[in-house]
């Protein structure tokens, strides 16, 4: 087990951890990337990523997860969390929208993607709080950025004579976070010189190609800057976001309703990358963008497992854990 006994106490700042686990899979067990062991004793990524958080000061986790999974979630994890620091749940589904919706999800098979996500959240998460995804390892650095960036930050800014919510972003060189197995896809960022967002775009089939990086596309490959702040789902926010995310998914859905798409309904997603970059277009929010150094792991290839268990067992070695 990792040793959680050196920094567990409250601090007298609260900030939430917010672990989207909703994805995971209708069952446990072998097969499953997010609950792979990759640590000597069995540890998940999860647990490395928990850890970081409360060493950061973090003081609750919530986990967002389905229903359907939640006996067989607390007996892998939830429980044994639950003994050093306060944990809660909240469960994203696919009927979890509102009811004028409620005929869009027939045949759907997965819940309507991270912003939505965020939203179920909305009920007990009234404190600052930072999104991380549950198969994402993000490195003890970002956590502390994240946990004094929320616990010092007020939560408004004048900007063009108008109050705006400013939130931040976690982000990662892309560099840091390519697949040597295969594509990925990574919000790509556009940093002024004060360190806030100016645009982010999802972009797909990121491959490394020697110390390179490209885009594959169908009319010709794209060379991209293999030293691009990217998006790796880490948001520093507020509760001030639930509103602003609540309208966006009323109107992401009605577009549906209205487009009378079947793929839109059983495919469509309301994704954080994009909606922050909406609201950012908009003038809505402004985006303070903290850079990390640190070396990403997650299993996007099985064939990624071997090299995040060597990434673990340096971190240990070097005693991190």
């Amino acid at each position: 087990m990792v040793n959680n006994s050196s920094n567990i106490e409250n601090k007298n700042s609260k900030a939430t951890l917010v672990i989207l686990a909703a994805g995971i899979g209708s069952r446990f067990g072998g097969g499953i990337k997010q609950l792979e062991p990759v640590g000597p004793g069995g540890e998940i990524i999860m647990d490395y990523s928990i850890y970081d958080a409360i060493e950061a000061g973090f003081n609750k986790v919530v986990f967002v997860i389905r229903k359907d999974l939640e006996e067989d979630f607390r007996d892998i994890i939830g429980n044994r969390i639950s003994k050093i620091i306060e944990v809660d749940y909240a469960y994203q589904e696919i009927d979890s929208i509102p009811t004028k919706y409620q005929e869009l999800h027939e045949g759907r098979k997965k819940p309507w993607g991270t912003g939505q996500a965020i939203l179920v959240c909305k009920d007990i998460v009234n404190e600052p709080f930072l999104v991380i995804n549950a198969d994402d390892y993000y490195g003890r650095s970002a956590y502390k950025s994240a946990y004094e960036y929320l616990t010092k930050k007020k939560t408004k800014d004048s900007v063009m004579d108008k109050e705006v919510l400013e939130i931040a972003m976690v982000s990662f060189v892309l560099r840091n976070t390519l697949s040597e197995f295969g594509a990925v896809t990574r919000g790509i960022c556009q940093v002024d010189e004060n360190d806030y967002l100016t645009s982010i775009v999802e972009t797909s089939n990121i491959e490394k190609l020697g110390k390179n990086a490209i885009v594959r596309m169908d009319d010709g490959d794209e060379l991209i800057d293999i030293d691009s702040a990217v998006s790796m789902n880490m948001w520093c926010l507020f509760p001030e976001i639930f509103p602003m995310l609540e309208e966006g998914f009323n109107e992401f859905l009605s577009n549906l309703k209205a487009e009378g798409l079947e793929e839109g309904y059983l495919k469509g997603e309301y994704l954080l990358p994009t909606v922050m970059g909406d609201l950012l277009k908009d003038g809505q929010l402004t985006i303070k963008v903290l850079e990390s150094k640190d070396k990403w792991f997650g299993v996007t290839y099985k064939e990624d497992k071997e090299a995040v268990i060597k990434g673990i067992s340096k971190l240990i070695n070097k005693g991190f854990y």
